[in-house]
């Protein structure tokens, strides 16, 4: 009997709009979660509602209100294989209106991706202080998000499509971010891809090949091709970095009640607990 293999949590964060439950999706397509005519299905739904362009984003997006707004509100979990992992990927939202709810899926997990869009205009949007990159990376650090993956996401947007400046550019300005909040860039992997189109995602793409023929996608002292799905079969979950019984206990623990019309919400994320 082959050894059994270890699990690990992910969760995509990053602002909204940047693709992160498009990319989530896709990738679960891809890697065989769901079939074909699944897909086609939500692509009939959403066309319907004049939202095509969201037929993954529907994999995990469930809710009529996420239907209907286009936006992420809850957390959504999907369970996935790779070649070293049992894979759990959590989708977060990206508005800052249920940023609690982000907190509750990044508090679970071993690694974090973080999407960034790079289409005109939209990583500035993202990255500047009314948006929410900053915000979520810095979380994700704090929650002791020490993995790191930024997906550049929305390539084929870019003006040229697929810019080689432009992934440059945005590699370097949250490379100086993450840096100064605890991050070590050298050990962030920047994957540009293309959610929709499905460009990085299981396999290196043409499209972001440089002109030697490699790969855009790699880290210092690597420079093999490799995609979004290899670098999360990279990743280390939490039991095999730490012992986790000399750590302290680390829960996250939601309760909502009614009391004399009154409602009280608690959440605990990182507590040491005395028995």
């Amino acid at each position: 009997m082959g050894k059994e293999k270890t699990h690990i949590n992910i969760v995509l964060i990053g602002h909204v709009d940047s693709g992160k439950s498009t990319t989530t999706g896709h990738l679960i397509y891809k890697c065989g979660g769901i079939d074909k005519r699944t897909t086609e299905k939500f692509e009939k739904e959403a066309a319907k509602m004049g939202k095509g362009s969201l037929k993954y984003a529907w994999v995990l997006d469930k809710l009529k209100v996420e239907h209907e707004r286009g936006v992420t509100i809850d957390i959504s979990l999907w369970k996935f294989e790779t070649s070293k992992y049992y894979v759990t990927i959590t989708d977060a939202p990206g508005h800052r209106d249920f940023i609690k709810n982000m907190i509750t899926g990044t508090s679970q997990a071993d690694c974090a991706i973080l999407i960034v869009a790079a289409g005109v205009d939209k990583f500035e949007a993202g990255i500047s202080k009314n948006g929410q990159t900053r915000e979520h990376a810095l979380l994700a650090y704090t929650l002791g998000m020490k993995q790191l993956i930024v997906g550049v996401n929305k390539m084929d947007s870019t003006e040229p499509p697929y810019s080689q400046k432009r992934y440059e550019e945005i590699v370097k300005e949250v490379s100086t971010y993450i840096k100064k909040i605890g991050y070590n860039p050298d050990t962030v992997a920047f994957v540009p891809i293309s959610g929709w189109n499905g460009d990085n995602m299981q396999e290196p793409s043409a499209c972001l090949g440089s002109r030697d023929g490699r790969s855009l996608v790699k880290m210092p002292m690597l420079v093999e091709p490799h995609c979004l799905k290899l670098w999360i079969a990279s990743c280390h979950p939490l039991a095999q970095l730490t012992s986790l019984c000399d750590c302290p206990s680390r829960m996250s623990t939601k309760l909502v009640v009614s009391v004399q019309s009154l409602w009280a919400e608690w959440r605990l994320v990182f507590s040491n607990l005395a028995w």
